[in-house]
């Protein structure tokens, strides 16, 4: 491969829109085949069956499964150090940061559900789908912040984020709580023992993340075989990762830092993709417009398109006129609603929820996911829109959003050039006191 490719390839993984436009490309590629000749290509890949046995115990699962509860088990370790650095130190670490986040995060979450109840109250089968317009795929809506450049100051972006890490912690409680079937009791009490293992490493000073990777191996097979969701396993090994420790040569570091990094890039650029190629395929062809205004279909699109953006403004709104919580710094109304529109975008946790709600692929034939994204598109594109149009570019270079690529995860990244910000206030001077945090310059 050619220097100018590399360094092109380099450059593009380093943009904050380049993990939006992969799960975009992927996306199309996927309904390309599902609706062309090459649609038994993609049955056949999705359907490959895959066996892992040791002894007596045997995993069986087609490889659309593998994915889903699998390597969604490694997307769920990430999303739960994130929240577990965030909690700690970061962003969510004091009731005044947690406020106005926390405040739209319950609003982003209760609206689209009361919105799909609304809907479909008295369908026993549809209402399983409840909380598939509750996610928020933050990919996407950070890529299209980023395309906004100097019209959105990064309190905001910040404000999104920290809305986003309790999305998440949300997904997680409700997948626990309302997505688990019938349990094993010996499951349970391998996966209790796997999880006093990893405590016990903690309390010990264990840092090696490979120790902790094995038993979370262990810790992952048995919560597949308990009857709850295998990618629950990933949030409870992220919380027994220690945070900071101290290695052979007594050199303090984070262990959970350090592995959140290392598996930004293949969630963002690998697990994800390969999660929506397998997940967005929709045959067309057996889809009726008719299908999708009824039902769970209209559910899930107002629940993402209206739910969202009522809730998180509205809770948004709230909590600033009561005085719980302050407008982020140099955002507007219009900024904010235009932010409030973007987590309507559901896209790849919808469609995992999705996947749990309406494991029969028949019930629906697609509309169900179609739904998911028709939803996505629109708060996307009116997201985009209202930013566009609604709001100017900022005077203060230092409201710009910098995102440094040295960092492992977006959240990360805001985390440290927030506090950059904070730290070196401009001068009244044009001296050029306004130099960008180290190493987001580009």
């Amino acid at each position: 491969m050619s220097p100018a490719i590399t360094l092109a390839f380099q450059r593009f993984m380093q943009k904050d829109t380049s993990a939006g436009i992969v799960l975009i490309v992927v996306t199309l590629i996927a309904l390309t085949m599902k609706n062309t000749a090459l649609s038994f290509v993609y049955d056949g890949f999705l359907h490959t069956p895959v066996v892992v046995q040791f002894g007596a115990l045997e995993i069986a699962k087609p490889l659309l499964l593998w994915i889903n509860d699998g390597l969604m088990a490694v997307f769920f370790l990430l999303i739960g150090l994130e929240v577990k650095r965030e909690l700690l130190e970061g962003n969510l670490s004091s009731v005044s940061q947690m406020a106005l986040p926390g405040m739209a995060a319950i609003g982003g979450m209760l609206f689209p559900a009361l919105v799909y109840a609304f809907i479909n109250w008295g369908d026993e089968v549809a209402m399983r789908g409840w909380a598939i317009p509750t996610a928020t795929d933050i990919a996407f809506a950070l890529g299209i912040l980023s395309l906004m450049g100097n019209r959105v100051p990064l309190a905001l972006k910040v404000f999104l984020m920290a809305l986003a890490i309790i999305d998440d912690l949300g997904a997680i409680i409700i997948i626990a709580l309302f997505y688990t079937v019938e349990l094993s009791t010996l499951s349970i009490w391998v996966a209790s023992l796997s999880l006093a293992v990893l405590f016990a490493m903690n309390r010990l000073g264990v840092f090696r993340r490979g120790a902790y990777v094995i038993v979370g191996v262990v810790l992952w097979v048995s919560v597949l075989k308990s009857g709850v969701h295998a990618t629950l396993a990933g949030v409870a090994l992220a919380f027994m990762i220690p945070l900071r420790a101290t290695n052979d040569k007594g050199e303090i570091f984070s262990p959970s830092k350090r592995m959140e990094h290392d598996l930004h890039y293949w969630v963002s650029f690998f697990i994800l993709p390969l999660f929506a190629f397998c997940n967005a395929g929709i045959d067309f062809r057996t889809i009726s417009v008719d299908e999708l205004w009824v039902g769970a279909p209209l559910g899930i699109i107002l629940g993402l398109f209206i739910g969202k953006q009522l809730g998180v403004f509205g809770m948004s709104w709230l909590a600033i006129k009561a005085g719980w919580a302050s407008m982020p710094k140099g955002a507007s109304w219009t900024s904010l609603y235009g932010v409030s529109l973007l987590t309507g975008i559901g896209f790849t946790m919808s469609l995992f929820v999705d996947s749990l709600a309406f494991e029969d692929e028949a019930l629906y034939k697609g509309a169900d996911r179609l739904a998911v994204l028709i939803g996505s598109l629109l708060s996307g594109v009116m997201g985009l829109l209202v930013l566009k149009f609604g709001t100017k570019p900022l005077a203060e270079e230092d409201q710009v959003i910098y995102l440094s690529s040295s960092v492992g995860s977006p959240m990360e990244s805001l985390t440290q050039s927030a506090a950059w910000f904070k730290d070196h206030p401009p001068l009244a001077d044009d001296s050029g006191s306004n130099k960008l945090p180290p190493d987001t310059e580009k």
